[in-house]
């Protein structure tokens, strides 16, 4: 659970990631680095073969896990990365979404 103390600093970023990045733990990963950093939200695959992802927290944890989308798991090869950005929705937790 995120400390939300700080409401005006949280920020929500919509992500799409292409390129080769489902059946290489890139969910698992993307989990991981969210939870190293205390960011919530989630993450799945898309049946079009890109990986969608929610990031909710302070601005520059989520601008790191952003970041870190354009490489991913180690086993991934990233095409490309489209974010959009809006206020948060008050998601609890990071959970990787089936």
């Amino acid at each position: 659970m995120t400390d939300r103390s700080d409401e005006g600093d949280r920020t929500r970023a919509h992500v799409f990631v292409s390129g080769n990045v489902q059946g290489v733990y890139y969910r698992a990963n993307t989990r991981d680095a969210a939870r190293e950093r205390g960011v919530d939200g989630w993450v799945r695959n898309l049946d079009d073969g890109r990986v969608e992802a929610v990031f909710e927290g302070p601005q520059d944890a989520v601008e790191e896990m952003v970041e870190w989308c354009h490489t991913g798991s180690p086993a991934a090869d990233v095409d490309g990365v489209e974010v959009e950005y809006d206020d948060p929705e008050g998601e609890d937790g990071f959970r990787v979404r089936r």
